[in-house]
């Protein structure tokens, strides 16, 4: 079963902005600490940032001050602003929850959205 949804992926032209979403399933989005990674060709999966379940936030420094992860606990929902894009940001980007529950510890993915930023 479908654990993790992104959306939002796209093409837009250097400068522009777009916000993914990833919905997750109740029971694991509420004990997760949510990531948002991106895999370009050829090169390994990074991660972006991440936030926990009080809102605690970490960026790697490359989308330091352009990109915005939140999450609305109401909506089960982690999202990920990304403003200034540069053509280097193109790759297919995922949500991650790393779920730690009372019985078990496991990391779910989503299916990816492909982001594609135009020179």
């Amino acid at each position: 079963q479908v654990q993790l949804v992104e959306s939002g992926g796209g093409l837009v032209q250097a400068g522009g902005s777009l916000r993914l979403s990833c919905v997750a399933s109740r029971i694991i989005f509420s004990s997760s600490v949510m990531g948002w990674y991106r895999q370009a060709p050829g090169n390994q999966r990074e991660l972006l940032a991440h936030i926990t379940e009080g809102g605690t936030i970490n960026y790697v420094d490359s989308v330091k001050g352009r990109f915005t992860i939140s999450r609305d606990n109401a909506k089960n929902t982690v999202y990920l602003q990304m403003n200034s894009l540069k053509p280097e940001d193109t790759a297919v980007y995922y949500c991650n929850a790393a779920y730690s529950g009372p019985y078990s510890k496991r990391g779910y993915w989503g299916q990816g959205t492909q982001v594609t930023v135009s020179s």
